[in-house]
């Protein structure tokens, strides 16, 4: 005999269940609403500025669409050797019209990227078809047909193919090649990635420095802040607020203000090397230089980023309670094997988030290196300053950007798997 299973009904008569599912809907609706407008500003400020950035990395359309009919020329072009009457007639058509708009400098600094040597061909080029439009007062500069000998003619170097090659790698509207630039690497003419040569590497170094600045920033950071948390965490509250005052002074004063002091203090005639000197340290005519290389930007980027290490490191110190340390004592513990055993684990999580924010921070500081590093302190910040200031090769410095996003992101990942992303604690 079948059992019918009576539905619990709310006071409208409707079931319990379909209410319920109801109200849940009504609740996930209204906590979105209610983070949507952070949601937005995600979006806005964050979101879509590194979608930009990727697009724009990524971009290589600039070429295609300058010479439209160059390329549609090279479909056919096997690359093995000349390309044939089309694709010089087609570039000189595109070139020309290039010309006369005034926008074939960019065309020129791209393809002078692609294979060194093509800015100066394109200038002549240029300057043949400027004398002959200024004779002529008519945009057709050239006898027509032959134009490959013509063009051969103005620069020995438009009969060779390898320029013409490097014409035809930028045809793809996309391309990885900035990112491959980033690392010293770049597609030869047979497409293989290879290393640029040597006295062009720069970029690796760059990273390298970058990783190694920042790893013994914090280093220096911990080492610095461990003891000072410690200090605030113990002894009594008048004194702690005191001392915190010095700890949180530098986040009331200007970056740049005490970037220009350590300059002050660090130079050759200076106060620290005065009182080097002073001391009989060093000999007044063998003063160390500490200005404009790794030793300014370790001393001034460990002091600005101090604070970043003492405050999470004191959030979890002032849990611990100073009776655990007793206890170990009394269990017969030296002071170092009890602070060893017990008190040094408690403070890991205080001790991973202050490591956390100041290296991703130092990874990617840019004011105090570019005014103390000098050659051997800038960091891949430097060159991407440089590169959207100098060269305006914006495309290059967001493939640098995403790249330093993209190391972060690997550093929070490893973190979190030795670590662990839930151990870390703010306060």
């Amino acid at each position: 005999m079948e059992t019918e299973t009576k539905q619990i009904l709310t006071s409208d008569g409707i079931p319990l269940e379909q209410s319920l599912r109801k109200a849940e809907r009504k609740n996930k609706i209204k906590a979105f609403l209610l983070v949507a407008p952070l949601l937005l500003f995600l979006l806005i400020t964050y979101i879509s500025p590194i979608a930009e950035m990727f697009t724009r990395s990524v971009d290589d359309k600039m070429v295609t669409n300058m010479l439209p009919k160059t390329f549609k020329a090279m479909e056919n072009w096997d690359g093995q050797e000349l390309p044939p009457e089309e694709v010089f007639a087609g570039f000189l058509f595109d070139y020309t019209a290039l010309v006369k708009s005034k926008t074939q400098g960019k065309l020129d600094q791209r393809l002078n990227k692609e294979k060194n040597g093509f800015n100066s061909i394109l200038k002549k080029l240029k300057r043949k078809i400027m004398q002959q439009k200024l004779h002529t007062k008519s945009m057709k500069k050239f006898e027509e047909g032959n134009y490959k000998e013509q063009i051969i003619s103005i620069h020995k170097r438009f009969g060779d193919v390898s320029y013409w090659r490097a014409i035809k790698r930028t045809a793809p509207p996309y391309s990885i090649g900035k990112y491959l630039k980033a690392v010293d690497m770049v597609k030869d003419e047979n497409g293989n990635i290879v290393k640029v040569e040597e006295s062009r590497r720069i970029y690796v170094q760059l990273w390298l420095r970058t990783l190694e600045i920042a790893f013994f920033v914090t280093l220096l950071c911990f080492l610095m802040g461990y003891p000072i948390a410690h200090l605030l965490a113990t002894i009594p509250m008048k004194y702690s607020n005191l001392l915190m005052i010095c700890v949180l002074l530098p986040f009331w004063t200007s970056l740049l203000v005490r970037t220009a002091s350590w300059m002050i203090l660090l130079q050759q005639q200076g106060v620290v090397n005065d009182f080097f000197v002073m001391t009989g340290l060093v000999a007044d005519d063998n003063r160390p230089e500490m200005m404009y290389n790794k030793v300014g930007t370790y001393v001034a980027m460990s002091q600005i980023l101090l604070p970043f290490m003492v405050l999470p490191l004191y959030s979890v110190m002032k849990t611990v309670s100073p009776s655990l340390m007793r206890a170990g004592k009394s269990l017969g513990g030296t002071p170092f094997v009890s602070f060893w055993k017990i008190y040094f684990p408690l403070t890991i999580s205080g001790i991973g988030a202050g490591s956390l924010l100041v290296f991703i921070i130092a990874a990617g500081y840019y004011i105090t290196p570019e005014l103390v590093g000098g050659a051997s302190g800038k960091l891949i910040s430097n060159s991407i300053a440089y590169h959207m200031k100098q060269t305006l090769d914006w495309s290059f410095a967001s493939a640098m950007g995403l790249m330093l996003l993209a190391g972060v992101m690997v550093v929070y990942w490893i973190y979190n798997k030795i670590v662990g992303i839930d151990n870390i604690k703010l306060g």
